[in-house]
């Protein structure tokens, strides 16, 4: 409206000048192109920032070129955090302590590429010590504890689990068959001659624990195996608890070509083939 309102004006004094208009013109169209020459319209464009749902990986932050487009770069591992204590630290397999996970990942993002950078990963939290080798009887009896504690952690979550974001319903209905069996061991600091024994006689119960860790793991990309990044989540707290960790994972490898598919996962964890199924990672 405002524009119509502005051309009639312009049209009325065209018409109180209408003697120095050249005959034969047409007002409106000498109106309309003066119009368009002497007025220039700018509107203040607001450019929303392309960086607010652009996701990058650990260790990259989100930047924008001129054309506003995102991007992900290395991020400058002076721009981390500070650390509010030693808790933060994380050892590197470099055998280097790094301030935070932020200083690490930031880290091997400058040297991806690198012979270093492929061989750099995240070894466990905590400030790098020394860890006590693995021997061989020790290396029988991790599997034992392992197997002991998935199924206790399933068992806390189903209990924990009053709004259904722990444990989907599938996964509850297999957790509760272990949850009200009465044969089950409590929690507890057992013996490893009990956690053998209760291995072979409720053997079925633990089944479940051990494809549902698989799937928890199996998460960049979900392809059926475990990378060294994917066993972090798991390996990292447990290190400096277990010093049979990395090795007890290393062995799980078996034909050694750094992915630990689900067949072998099992075997580890001492279930039988024919227990291993696809259909239990839910």
């Amino acid at each position: 409206m405002r524009v119509w309102i502005v051309f009639l004006l312009c049209l009325a004094g065209h018409a109180r000048a209408a003697p120095e208009t050249e005959v034969g013109a047409n007002p409106v169209q000498v109106e309309i192109g003066e119009f368009d020459e002497a007025i220039d319209i700018i509107e203040d464009v607001v450019t929303e920032n392309a960086c607010l749902n652009y996701h990058c990986k650990k260790g990259k932050v989100c930047e924008v070129d001129e054309s506003n487009t995102p991007m992900c770069v290395c991020q400058d591992p002076s721009t981390c955090p500070p650390v509010e204590g030693d808790f933060e630290h994380i050892c590197g397999t470099d055998n280097k302590t790094y301030e935070s996970s932020c200083h690490f990942f930031a880290t091997k993002c400058t040297l991806e590429g690198t012979k270093k950078g492929h061989k750099l990963h995240l070894d466990y939290i905590g400030s790098c010590k020394l860890i006590e080798p693995c021997l061989d009887s020790e290396l029988t009896e991790f599997p034992l504890r392992m197997r002991d504690w998935l199924k206790n952690v399933l068992v806390t979550l189903y209990e924990r689990d009053e709004d259904n974001n722990l444990l989907t319903e599938k996964q509850k209905l297999r957790v509760k068959k272990i949850y009200e069996n009465e044969k089950r061991l409590q929690a507890g600091d057992h013996s490893l001659d009990l956690l053998a024994h209760d291995f072979e006689k409720n053997y079925n119960m633990y089944i479940f624990p051990v494809h549902w860790q698989f799937g928890q793991l199996d998460q960049h990309p979900v392809d059926g195996y475990l990378t060294h990044t994917e066993l972090a989540p798991l390996r990292a707290p447990l290190i400096p608890m277990e010093h049979c960790t990395t090795r007890f994972f290393e062995q799980c490898d078996a034909d050694a070509d750094k992915y630990i598919a689900l067949e072998e996962w099992a075997t580890c964890f001492g279930l039988k083939d024919q227990d291993v199924d696809k259909d239990l990672i839910i």
